[in-house]
This record gives C-alpha cells, structure tokens and sequence, in this order.
C-alpha cells in the first residue's frame, strides 16, 4: 500500500532522525510523497529533497510555526511554500532566538530542582537551531531522571509543571500570514491540541479562516476515529482542505511511526492530489 504523510520533523528542529534518515523510514513504510514540517526552520528541505529524489519520494517544503491564542499554544503547518523566502527565514530565526531565551531559564528551574542538567549538554545534543523542550526531555531521559519524554513534560516540562516557563510567541494570524506571503498553504495541526476559551473549534477555526487558513490536518496519529470524523466534518462545513501526518519526531515519540502513526494511520492519497492544486492556484 502506497502511503502519504504529511507532519514529519528531523534533526533539524526536535526529531532524533536525519532528514535522509526520515526518509529511508519513508521508503520502507511505502510512503510516496512526504512533507517535512521542521519546527520554526526549514534548513532540512534540501538533504530531503535530494534524498528522495534517490528513493524515488515526493517531498513537499514545509514547516511548523508555533502561535499563541488565549493563553494557549496552536501549530500552524505551512506546505509547498517557497522555503528560501527571505522574510519567512527572518521571522522563523526570531522565533527560534525565543527558544533560546527561554531554554537557559527552564534549565535555571530544572537546576533548583536539584537535577543535574546544563544549557550546554541541551545544545550539544540537539546540535540545531531550533533547540526546544523535547531536546531537554532527551537529556534529563539520558541522565535517568526520567523514563521518557511524557514522562519529562508531565513531571517538569509542560504548563503548569515546575519548569515551565511561556515563550514568545505570533498570533495564529501572523503565522499563516508568514506561510501566505511565502506562497504555502496554510494547515491547523492536531486540532485535537487546541484549547480555546471562548468559544468553540468551529468558531476559532472559522476566525482562522477569515485570516488566511487554507484547512485542518484531520488525519492524526492520535486521533480518535470519533475526532476524524468530528475533524472532517468541520473541514467540509467550513470548506477547508483536509490533510493527515504523523508528526514523527522519533526518541521523543517511539511509538508513532512514518507514515504509520501508532499503526492505524490512513491518509488518503486523494487530499493530496486537492492540496497540490490548491497550491498550483497560489
């Protein structure tokens, strides 16, 4: 079975995998056409597009911008953008500097704590420059203070939790615009991730397309079959594109696979064919 997978990240941003790496994953789950959606960076595109021109791939330049609505965290996908935009790369660097000034406090909380743990070994680690909370979930997993990377956001990492500290962040609006002005489509990832507080998904999700979105990425690793069909039917009420990925990152999320998910994953290769000429119409 021929698959597609449209949420993917590299070594790039916080995925333990090489873009041709991710791609050799790709080859041997039968996936034909991928998107690479690096958080806040696009610089793997080119290794993974001159990889799956080897394998035989179709890679869509993509990316994943982090935003903020009423005190809660929403991703915005872009695809089939021209990843050399010159004030895309600009804003995307300015996000990326947020993490930074952010880490080295998460790393200051982690330390009263009593744990062990250095801005240095986060970033030796990561080796990129989009350095986020999972790298530092994957040092304090190296260093046995836990298990796993759910394990490090439930105990230390997520909101609420005692190194936790907000960042930086664009409004929904601005990150599609940025993926609008580099000529991308833009997508809501995992709906299922939203908290709005006044109001519901439908009524963000129509305000997010007045705003420029382009549609809702249905197709989820940890979608329920319920929240698929919630999803699509919300996408079709609102005559937004549909679109699917496993948002693979690798060591921080072992049990999702390319192109697979936790196994279930099925992304129709005919909302790929409604996405390529939506973007042909850009």
């Amino acid at each position: 079975m021929s698959r597609v997978d449209l949420h993917l990240h590299t070594t790039h941003s916080d995925g333990s995998c090489t873009p041709s790496e991710v791609l050799g994953l790709a080859h041997k789950a039968g996936v034909i056409s991928l998107a690479i959606t690096d958080h806040d960076i696009t610089t793997g595109i080119p290794e993974a597009t001159s990889t799956g021109q080897r394998l035989g791939i179709d890679v869509i330049p993509g990316v994943e911008i982090s935003s903020t609505v009423g005190g809660s965290e929403l991703h915005i996908l872009g695809y089939f953008l021209a990843w050399q935009d010159a004030p895309l790369n600009a804003r995307l660097a300015t996000l990326r500097e947020s993490r930074h000034r952010r880490n080295p406090q998460i790393i200051e909380r982690l330390q009263t704590l009593g744990i062990d743990i250095t801005y240095d070994e986060v970033r030796a680690l990561a080796d990129t420059d989009s350095v986020g909370r999972p790298h530092i979930a994957r040092v304090l997993m190296e260093k046995k203070v836990v298990t796993s990377a759910k394990e490090a956001f439930d105990r230390f990492l997520a909101n609420g939790q005692p190194a936790y500290v907000p960042r930086e962040l664009p409004s929904p609006s601005e990150a599609i615009r940025l993926i609008k002005a580099a000529k991308g489509l833009a997508v809501l990832a995992h709906p299922t991730w939203v908290r709005t507080t006044e109001g519901t998904l439908t009524d963000l999700v129509r305000q997010l397309k007045a705003d420029g979105l382009d549609g809702v990425e249905v197709h989820y690793s940890t979608h329920s079959a319920r929240q698929t069909r919630e999803y699509l039917a919300l996408a079709k009420q609102l005559d937004l594109l549909v679109t699917g990925g496993s948002d693979f990152h690798g060591l921080t999320k072992p049990d999702i696979e390319v192109g697979l998910g936790k196994g279930t994953l099925h992304i129709p290769d005919s909302l790929l064919h409604k996405l390529k000429d939506a973007a042909a119409r850009l």
